[in-house]
């Protein structure tokens, strides 16, 4: 699992275009129960940039001062959306919009839709934090740290470089916990369930012959017009009708990034519809015959399927050249989960006493059928099998990327549990017809799961108390 890449590129924004004085962080969440992210950062922010906030009563000199008291704009179960973060996140939007050269629509249109996703947001928080879901400052610090570097910025510098751009480091921070969160659970409950038969590969294979080639990149912006599971035929005409009114406008000429900041229903909706650059193979599947057979600019016909229905248009392609032969590693591992009995601590203990047995002779094997709490690798006695270090989370990558052949490495913590892990053995590998199939499955399981967590947002959504104070 990768902390999606729009978290880089906003930091990236903030950092090369610095925001109006008054503009507040898009990632502010200025709740009274939720205070900013003061957690081990590699240097304090300003102390005047402390800015998150509280949601409480305004002190009695404010309020004379005619000084605007926060309101509720929407309820969602047992939790709000705040009218200072809708006003922050519409402003940050509006920044974005505007360097990107869209057209921004109405005020009116905009707020409603970041409205909306503020909405969707709150509920998977809700559902994260019922399941238990927590994101460490280790795992937030990795992430970061990722990023400073991807903008060649020394991590230690990041807070002061950010506060010159007039954006607050540590509400910065608990926004990417809460990303983390999100995606954690959209894990767990969406891209963990995805099940790949050998049939269901083979199939895949051959229709990718007809379809976008795996090796090119393509660059797609995406129109969702969304259908309730549930809906009535009344509801899906309607539907029908939007996203063909949607397509007529196209095909009069106007934009399609702002259509889709107006009308769609897609999480994507407030980046234009932008999905970005892709490869073929990692299209979602109901795009990909479809963005083969367009040319540069051009826009498909509507494409219906279980979420509702669908414009797509191919914006650019470039063909990209993959390396032929990859460098593999052999592990294997052994994951303990903490619980309300196992903490942190014991878990560690545990693991370091699994290591000095292992040290001492004992079969890594065995333990690990016995103890770990990986259940796809325990019965191979934790064997992960060779594969390249990218599919792993990056905590796991860097300690096993780290190792000498044989080497245990100690116990770590990732957002799975804590592990110990062996690295097996190294090897330079031919991208052969095996590694190719592998490579197949994987991204058969991506594409699904964009298609799959576009749904499971939906129903998230619907099965949601929300009341719109807007």
């Amino acid at each position: 699992m990768k902390l999606r890449s729009w978290a880089a590129m906003l930091l990236a924004a903030m950092l090369c275009a610095p925001p109006a004085a008054d503009a507040a962080n898009p990632f502010s969440r200025k709740r009274s129960a939720k205070q900013p992210d003061a957690a081990a950062t590699p240097a304090a922010p300003p102390a005047a940039g402390a800015g998150a906030g509280s949601s409480g009563s305004a002190p009695p000199a404010a309020a004379t001062q005619g000084q605007r008291i926060d309101r509720v704009v929407a309820v969602v179960n047992d939790g709000v959306v705040l009218e200072s973060e809708l006003d922050a996140q519409t402003e940050e939007f509006k920044r974005r919009l505007t360097a990107q050269k869209v057209q921004l629509p109405e005020d009116k249109v905009l707020r409603e839709q970041v409205l909306e996703r503020l909405i969707i947001e709150e509920v998977q928080a809700q559902r994260a934090e019922r399941a238990g879901i927590t994101v460490t400052d280790e795992q937030v610090n990795a992430a970061l740290e990722r990023m400073a570097k991807q903008q060649n910025i020394p991590f230690s510098k990041l807070p002061e470089a950010m506060a010159q751009a007039g954006y607050v480091y540590a509400d910065f921070r608990s926004g990417i916990r809460r990303q983390m969160a999100r995606e954690i659970l959209q894990d767990r409950d969406v891209v963990q369930r995805i099940t790949i038969t050998p049939r269901e590969l083979d199939q895949y294979i051959e229709r990718q012959k007809n379809s976008a080639s795996g090796d090119t990149e393509y660059n797609v912006s995406h129109i969702l017009v969304a259908v309730a599971q549930d809906a009535s035929a009344a509801d899906q005409l309607a539907a029908r009708k939007k996203i063909q009114d949607i397509a007529d406008r196209i095909a009069k000429g106007e934009a399609f990034s702002q259509l889709a900041v107006t009308y769609s229903d897609s999480q994507t909706a407030l980046e234009g519809g932008s999905l970005g650059w892709l490869k073929g193979s990692a299209l979602p599947t109901f795009l990909a015959e479809v963005i083969a057979r367009l040319k540069s600019g051009e826009t498909s016909g509507i494409i219906q399927t279980a979420t509702g229905f669908h414009l797509a248009r191919l914006n650019e392609t470039r063909t990209g050249s993959g390396p032929q032969i990859v460098q593999q590693v052999h592990l294997r591992h052994i994951l303990l989960k903490t619980t309300e009995v196992l903490d942190d601590a014991l878990a560690e203990q545990k693991l370091n006493d699994f290591r000095n047995k292992i040290l001492a002779g004992e079969d890594f094997a065995v333990i690990a059928r016995a103890s770990s709490d990986d259940p796809g690798s325990a019965v191979q006695g934790g064997d992960l099998g060779w594969s390249t270090l990218e599919p792993y989370v990056p905590e796991f990558s860097k300690v096993a990327g780290s190792l000498q052949e044989k080497e245990i490495s100690k116990p770590f913590r990732t957002q799975f549990g804590w592990h110990i892990v062996q690295l097996l053995g190294k090897r330079s590998f031919d991208n052969t017809e095996t590694a190719a199939r592998e490579q197949a499955a994987m991204q058969l399981r991506e594409s699904r799961a964009s298609e799959a967590l576009e749904l499971w947002l939906q129903q998230q959504r619907d099965e949601a108390y929300v009341e719109n104070r807007l």
